[in-house]
């Protein structure tokens, strides 16, 4: 009888991709393994702060129960063994937000999560690469180009969107629909739009701007979807200092944490890049 091999270990670990991260501190893979050196007997996330040890003396194991049981103890420093919890507080705030019907204050979504305001400001940017807030105001402002297409005036829009009263509404029109709203209802009309697709970690980006701001960000859609969107605007190709300057800013945007779910990261992605075209 023919031995049979053995399976390869479902959670195998890439060493050398392993290291490179390390040394990195990249916090991207906090939660996929923990690093653990075995000259002090402490596991580490792979971000932490913390002095890089020789490689001779490092092991990566795949979880923290891996390396507690192999005798190791939670590094004080990272906490590794509070990155599951942090993402799932988190995931939780994203939850709240979408189904709020007005931006919830950062008090509020760090009471609903567990969590000190300060505190999870900064571990909910640090996972998103935004704010909550600026990730409410994302939401909103998706809802209010829905709102817009779908209510039967431009008040109920805002409302049905989320705002309190029409001069933010307005305001946030300008520079999130890169037009007034009643052209947007009008299918940009009397509006020129230049776009791009610049590419991105996470797939080609459509980015179309006007010189009040930003008509439209959306992953997978071309410049065929801008015009369904936006059937009554002048639409053409952006210049080429736009189109580099564009290319720049996607580049030098962090990805969301990739253990959040997809929608969320691509929300986050995308108000990043607004953000930092609008302060351009």
């Amino acid at each position: 009888m023919t031995d049979t091999p053995p399976a390869p270990a479902r959670n195998a670990i890439d060493e050398d991709t392993a290291w490179a991260t390390f040394v990195a501190r990249d916090r991207s893979a906090d939660g996929r393994f923990v690093v653990a050196v075995k000259t002090t007997g402490i596991y580490c996330r792979p971000s932490c702060a913390a002095r890089r040890p020789r490689r001779e003396h490092v092991r990566f194991l795949d979880s923290p129960q891996a390396a507690r049981a192999e005798g190791f103890r939670a590094c004080l420093r990272c906490l590794p063994d509070a990155v599951t919890r942090d993402r799932q507080a988190v995931a939780a705030a994203i939850a709240l937000i979408e189904a709020a019907e007005a931006p919830p204050s950062l008090e509020t979504l760090a009471a609903q999560v567990g969590y000190t305001p300060h505190h999870f400001h900064r571990l909910f940017k640090r996972a998103t690469g935004v704010t909550p807030a600026a990730y409410a105001r994302a939401r909103r402002s998706a809802r209010a180009a829905q709102a817009l297409a779908a209510e039967p005036s431009i008040t109920a829009a805002l409302y049905e969107a989320g705002y309190a009263a029409p001069s933010r509404f307005y305001a946030d029109s300008d520079q999130r629909l890169g037009m007034a709203p009643g052209q947007w209802r009008r299918g940009g009309e009397g509006v020129s739009v230049g776009w791009t697709i610049a590419p991105s970690p996470m797939g080609p980006l459509l980015v179309a701007t006007t010189d009040r701001g930003i008509a439209r960000i959306a992953f997978e859609e071309d410049e065929q979807a801008l015009v369904r969107s936006l059937p009554a605007a002048d639409i053409r190709p952006a210049d080429e200092p736009r189109r580099d300057q564009i290319t720049r800013i996607v580049t030098a945007t962090d990805i969301p944490d990739p253990q959040l779910a997809e929608p969320a990261r691509r929300t986050a992605f995308i108000e990043a890049v607004s953000r930092a075209l609008l302060g351009a």
